[in-house]
């Protein structure tokens, strides 16, 4: 099932969908990792924002989010 983005009360926030391709691109540019390493990223740490924006700032040697 697709995205709804009407609804927008910020219930899955918390969440990374690793099924919707924009979700992968923004999580990506935002800390400077292709597509391909962002969707690799989801697979192994999950989809849970926070631990996946620490996962990324280890990944291209930051700490934290971008």
């Amino acid at each position: 099932m697709a995205d709804d983005k009407s609804k927008t009360d910020g219930r899955d926030r918390s969440r990374v969908s690793g099924s919707e391709p924009y979700e992968v691109e923004y999580f990506a540019q935002k800390h400077g990792l292709s597509a391909q390493q962002a969707r690799d990223l989801i697979a192994e740490v999950g989809n849970d924002r926070e631990k996946l924006d620490a996962a990324a700032g280890k990944v291209n040697g930051q700490r934290g989010s971008a």
